[in-house]
This record gives C-alpha cells, sequence and structure tokens, in this order.
C-alpha cells in the first residue's frame, strides 16, 4: 500500500491549485472579452441576479445575447435595481463582447435605461 506523506499532500494540493487559478481568472476577469468597446441594444427577456454577477439575456433582432451586469453590491452602488432590469426593459449596453467567434456574450462596463447613464466600473474608459 502507498503511503503519502503530509508534504506530498502539500505538493499535490498546491499543483491542483496552479492548474485550477487560470481558469478561475479567466472567467472573473476581462480576459475572455475582446479589448474593443462594444455597444448593442435591445429589449430584457430573462434575468439572473446574483453571485458572482448578474446576467441578463436580451433580445437583439431575433437573436438572444447574454449581458454580464455587474455583482449584487455594484448594481446597487450605481442605483440598478432588480425592478429596472426586469423583463421587456429596453437597454442600451457599453462594454466588451466575448473573444470566442459566434458566442453572443457581452460584459457590461455601462448600461443605459430611459435614458440614464449606470456606470458599473467607472474606472475604466466606456
Amino acid at each position: 500500500m502507498t503511503r503519502l506523506y503530509p508534504t506530498h499532500s502539500v505538493i499535490l494540493w498546491m499543483a491542483l491549485a496552479l492548474l485550477a487559478s487560470p481558469l478561475a481568472l479567466a472567467h472573473h476577469g476581462w480576459a475572455w472579452a475582446t479589448d474593443e468597446e462594444f455597444e448593442i441594444s435591445g429589449e430584457i427577456t430573462e434575468v439572473r441576479l446574483g453571485n458572482p454577477h448578474g446576467e441578463l439575456t436580451i433580445d437583439v433582432d431575433g437573436e438572444d445575447w447574454v449581458i454580464e451586469v455587474g455583482q449584487p453590491w455594484r448594481n446597487e452602488r450605481v442605483g440598478l435595481t432588480r425592478d429596472m432590469l426586469a423583463p421587456g426593459t429596453m437597454i442600451t449596453v457599453h462594454g466588451h463582447r466575448s473573444a470566442r467567434e459566434g458566442e453572443r456574450l457581452v460584459k457590461a462596463e455601462r448600461v443605459v435605461i430611459d435614458g440614464k447613464d449606470y456606470n458599473l466600473y467607472p474606472d475604466r474608459a466606456s
């Protein structure tokens, strides 16, 4: 029977953590998105708010686009409420689209509802 010593366990866990960390960063950072500014407008059809970030589905000329909005605290900080992000609401999104060809996914930096700007990431130019 093979015996696993404490130092082997530590090394194994460290190796697993190093392997998993790029996956987490790739999704929760901006690495998956293009550098170019992108603007899209449509009607909200589905809403999922919560951690790690909210998601809206909007209808744009018959195509569904997924929009990542901020974490609950970020949305609240800029004044975005669940009622404002309800299905049927028209929204314009400024941000960055997925770098993956054909994927209809946008990371929102700023949204416009009823002519009012909600800047989710004021430290980023959008």
